[in-house]
């Protein structure tokens, strides 16, 4: 059996753990001659796959096993979702589901000791709790882990938070906030934000400048709630380059700038991009006025992709050569951005020839 790097496999859903009413567990079983390929490192994601009338559609979900556990994904289930309500209710053990190679660059490396600040939204805790639960396993790291929910019964991983905790003692601070459960102390209770979120750790360590003593900041939630912390905890003297982020969603941002219409593009107004996928090269030609995943795909179906939003940053290549311009970005930091990279479901072609590199 054999699989490229960014290919799916049909996978046997080795278990369906229900977590909370609105969420599951799903864990695959991933074969010995697939275990390279699927070997994945704590905080990556999986792309998920299927038809439905005819048309191909996919999501992408975060891996929340420890790093060396069989590969298992989060999935709370979100109203009339094609994907979560179908994985949460209808799929049992023994199904097949088509599972794309993992990938994704929020990703910790558990052989560094280091102390750890990790803070998750919602169902923001599935990346960050394959984080902790492997950076834990170094005997010299620790993590603060701020957990945010509406309500102890919305708590994905209530069970599995509290073993971690047990198992780990006070190399693990586990702190839960709710927002609309009154809870004993008034800091625990309310919405979190940045200046919750700094008394939180300041409880945790009273020392001066407290925020600034992590060795890094994993993040994990919606996009204004996630930038929000990023901005405190790099004004509290975190360095940026420390601070780590992953969305789930881009709330209620106003979309990017509509695509150009037809009748304003020049005559000829296509661009030839040249595509390098897996070390094979391709040139198509596509229409400016639409991103160059949406030209490429009726003739390159193999190119990589998930959200389609500028969020989960799957489709990421680089340009190597013309330009492109980015109309909505919320997976790529600035210097992947000044070295190159773009997304390319959110990539319009510049230039008469454009080249796109996803092995780079």
């Amino acid at each position: 059996m054999t699989l490229t790097r960014r290919g799916f496999e049909a996978l046997r859903v080795a278990a369906v753990d229900r977590l909370c009413a609105d969420a599951v567990a799903v864990t695959f079983d991933v074969p010995p001659e697939l275990a390279a390929a699927y070997d994945f490192a704590p905080g990556q994601s999986v792309t998920v796959r299927r038809e439905i009338d005819g048309a191909e559609h996919r999501r992408s979900y975060s891996v929340c096993a420890p790093a060396g556990a069989p590969l298992r994904i989060g999935v709370r289930e979100v109203p009339g979702g094609l994907f979560s309500r179908w994985l949460g209710r209808e799929v049992r053990p023994g199904d097949r589901v088509e599972v794309q190679s993992p990938s994704g660059r929020f990703v910790a490396d558990p052989s560094v000791p280091g102390r750890h600040l990790a803070v998750a939204a919602g169902s923001g805790i599935t990346p960050v709790l394959s984080i902790a639960a492997s950076v834990l396993r170094h005997p010299a790291s620790s993590v603060t882990l701020v957990v945010a929910n509406r309500g102890s019964a919305s708590v994905m991983f209530l069970d599995e938070l509290a073993d971690l905790k047990d198992r780990h003692g006070p190399r693990l601070e586990l702190v839960h906030v709710l927002s609309r459960e009154p809870r004993d102390a008034e800091l625990l209770s309310g919405r979190l934000d940045g200046e919750r979120l700094l008394r939180v750790l300041a409880a945790v360590d009273p020392r001066p400048g407290a925020a600034a003593r992590y060795d890094h900041a994993w993040l994990c939630g919606p996009l204004d709630l996630v930038e929000q912390l990023r901005v405190t905890l790099v004004d509290a003297g975190l360095p940026p380059a420390r601070v780590h982020r992953e969305l789930f969603f881009a709330g209620d941002e106003p979309p990017p700038r509509a695509p150009l219409r037809v009748e304003e593009i020049p005559a000829g107004g296509s661009t030839a991009v040249t595509v390098v996928l897996d070390g094979l090269r391709s040139t198509v030609r596509v229409p400016r006025d639409r991103p160059l995943l949406d030209g490429l795909r009726p003739t390159r179906a193999d190119l990589p992709y998930a959200c389609r939003g500028g969020v989960c940053g799957t489709c990421r290549a680089r340009v190597t050569g013309g330009r492109v311009e980015m109309l909505r970005n919320h997976a790529l930091e600035p210097d992947e951005v000044a070295a190159g990279y773009t997304l390319t479901c959110q990539a319009v072609p510049l230039d008469e020839q454009v080249v796109v590199d996803y092995d780079a």
